[in-house]
This record gives C-alpha cells, structure tokens and sequence, in this order.
C-alpha cells in the first residue's frame, strides 16, 4: 500500500474496532484488519479509516503484545500538527489544567501530571515528585517521538530533574539490576536518594533509579486520606505494607497501634524509615516480615485482634511456597482476615487489577463473608485519586478499587 502523504499511512480496522473507535475507545487490538495493514516502522502516524474511507482517528503504530495502535487524536486533526513540540505542550497545558481546577493538592508535591489514556496520551504516564519528573513509556510507540516529548516537558514544566523509564510488558522476572536499567536522566541534576516527598502533609522517600516503583503508590493518596478520619484510637493491621504509606498515615492520625506486614525487608525497613521522617517512633509499632498467608493463622492462635485490617496486595504475587492472584487470594484472605477482626471493625480492601470491576471485587468480598459466616456492610467505595483520571470511553481505566466494609453478624 503507498500513501501520498509519506508522514503519515491510512489504515483500514474492521468494524468492530470502528464501533469502539467511534465512541472513543484508544486501543486498537490486533485482528485479521491490522494484520493486513502496510509495514511501518513502530511510532508511525496512522490514519485509521473504515472500509469505505471514512477516517476514524489518528493513532501511533504499537508493536509490543496485543496493541498494535493508540489513539492519539480526532481524524480533523491536521496530520501536520501532530506530535510536534507545539502538539505535546497543548497536551501538557491540558492536564496540568485539569489539575489544577480539580485535584486538591494542598500539603502534596507528589502527584501524576499525565495519565495515559485518562489525558489523551495512550501509554504515557508523568510524575512529579518534588520537582522531579518520571516520564514511563509503556508503548514502544513514543520511542520515536521522546524527543519532541521531552524538549515539551522541559519548555512548559521547567523541572529540576527529568527521568525517562521504558516499562516492559511483563516485568516478572527482571532483576534489580534490570529493572534499574530501565530508567536514565534525560534533563537536569538527579535528585537524591532517597528523595523526600511531600503527600497530605506527611513525608514519604522515594527513589525514581530504584526500579519499577518509586516506593510511593500515589493513586492511593486521597484513599489514605480517607483512612486518616478512620483510625484514631484503632488497632490496625497493614497487609501488604510495602514501604508503609497507609502504616504512617494511620499511625499519624492517632492509631493507637499499626502492625505492618509484607514479605519484603527492605521495603519494611523503608517504613521505619518513613515513620522517622514524620517523627513517629517506629518502635511503638510492629512490624512483621513474612507471607500475609502464614503470618494470618499465626496471629490467631496467638489471639490477637484488630479494629481496623488494610489489605492492598499486589494483583499477581508468587513466592516459594505461595500464589496469590486477585480472584482466589482476595477470598482466602478476607476469609482469614475476618477472623481476626473484632465485630464492629473495619475491613479496608483495596485491588489494582485492571480485569476486575467494583462489581465483581464485591462479589469477591461475599464469598470469603459467607465463608466466614460473617456480614461485610459496605460504607465506602473509592478509586485512585483525582489526577488518575480517566476516560468514560475507557473504563478499563478505572482500575483501582478501595472498600471500606463494617465487620456484622451474619443475618
């Protein structure tokens, strides 16, 4: 196929990838149509058409897994527009809007500027941790156009520093070593690490060479928020710790006790440390390294109990001697976990796995109830926080689940 146009390729999708196209959906997912399309290189400027010519959107040709195109505008769009350095700063002027208008951000230097499909950039995200931005690339499609990308950011932004990450479709597996090989400073003075951040007026480290994760969730920042009006004079218990963000705003807020669990001891050993950066004795609290699964049964013989449990594992986790996927780890461990609940105690259970909607998690919280022979009332159901937003015509993109449930008897 040849193109008058040698910038940009037209590209005919089936119909059912039309139907999704028009009500806004930004992925185009490989089928008979786009095995037909022409050869281009990885980050070419498609024009997606219909059989009969009409044009659909503009996109970027994606070769990693099952995307092989993402949305990047509407088909008026002038080809020569897009994804120049002019393109990118209107696209960057429109998020930082957004926030602006409508997150609150007061007492927080730890946020996200851009998040992929939710600001019309398909398979970008960009945090900004006190200055420092991390730009993610999650599609092999912006490596051609990183260039103009960062030359917009640095224009519009003015940021101390400016790290770039290319994140692998799957990540299981990599080393430390690997995963530290994914990011480099593209801009600027690198920050320290560990960098102290700033979120709800507590102060987290981070350290954006560290690997995948900076060591600070921030979609959950205004779910942590929630859980600070929560926890004043409660027992609680944090599963799935991590570096112990909801252990130091809970123990911040006046939690007369936080036990904090996770298999990791380093990440363990940064929650100390960040109880110590918001002046909390560390050693008024507990802190326990070991798989959620065998330190549950531990607990009850030993007859504790607690007001309040978090649990936000992982969506996939495997160790030696234990798996843990959402649908049958979610029931086994609020089966577990309610056992050591008192009555009237909370149940906070958080999931980041894309695949399961609200609708089926709670289904998930009913069956490990009945198991229990326990009620689980729900007060309170929340998502990632405001500057995760995302688009009505991708609800995939509402990913995150937080519930907060009261502990009852069975009726």
């Amino acid at each position: 196929m040849t193109c008058s146009n040698p910038a940009w390729w037209p590209c005919v999708v089936g119909p059912q990838t039309g139907q999704m196209l028009e009500l806004g959906h930004p992925l185009v997912l490989r089928d008979r149509y786009t095995d037909a399309w022409p050869q281009t290189a990885c980050g070419a400027l498609l024009l997606l058409q219909e059989q009969q010519g009409r044009p659909l959107a503009w996109a970027l040709r994606d070769a990693d897994g099952p995307v092989v195109a993402r949305v990047i505008a509407a088909p008026a769009s002038a080809a020569a527009e897009l994804l120049s350095v002019d393109w990118f700063v209107r696209r960057l002027t429109q998020a930082v809007q957004l926030r602006r208008d409508h997150v609150d951000l007061e007492q927080t230097d730890a946020y996200r500027l851009v998040n992929g499909e939710g600001d019309g950039l398909s398979g970008l995200t960009l945090d900004c941790y006190a200055g420092h931005l991390l730009l993610q690339m999650y599609g092999h499609c912006w490596q051609l156009h990183r260039r103009a990308l960062q030359e917009a950011i640095v224009r519009l932004l003015a940021p101390v520093s400016l790290h770039e990450k290319f994140r692998p479709r799957q990540t299981r597996g990599l080393s430390r070593e690997e995963q530290q090989d994914l990011c480099r400073l593209v801009h600027g003075q690198a920050p320290p690490a560990p960098l102290l951040v700033q979120e709800n007026g507590l102060y987290f480290q981070v350290d954006l060479m560290a690997g995948l994760h900076s060591g600070l969730f921030m979609d959950q920042r205004d779910n942590r928020r929630d859980l600070m009006r929560r926890v004043a004079g409660r027992r609680v218990l944090n599963l799935f710790a991590y570096t112990g963000a909801f252990s130091v705003a809970a123990a911040a807020a006046g939690a007369r006790q936080v036990t904090s669990v996770d298999l990791s001891a380093a990440a363990l050993q940064q929650a100390r440390q960040n109880f110590g950066h918001n002046r909390l004795n560390p050693k008024r609290h507990a802190f326990i390294c070991a798989d959620c699964f065998e330190i549950l049964p531990q607990l009850g013989q030993q007859a504790e109990r607690f007001d309040l449990v978090l649990m936000d594992p992982p969506s996939f986790s495997s160790t030696a001697k234990s798996r843990f996927t959402t649908a049958a780890g979610t029931v086994s461990l609020v089966r577990q976990v309610l056992d050591l609940l008192e009555p009237g105690g909370l149940l906070i259970a958080s999931s980041n796995h894309q695949k399961t909607d609200l609708a089926d998690y709670l289904k998930l919280l009913r069956r490990a109830a009945l198991d229990a022979v326990a009620g689980l009332r729900v007060i309170h159901c929340g998502g990632q926080s405001g500057d995760f937003p995302h688009s009505v015509s991708f609800p995939e993109g509402r990913y995150l689940k937080y519930v907060v449930a009261v502990k009852t008897a069975m009726v």
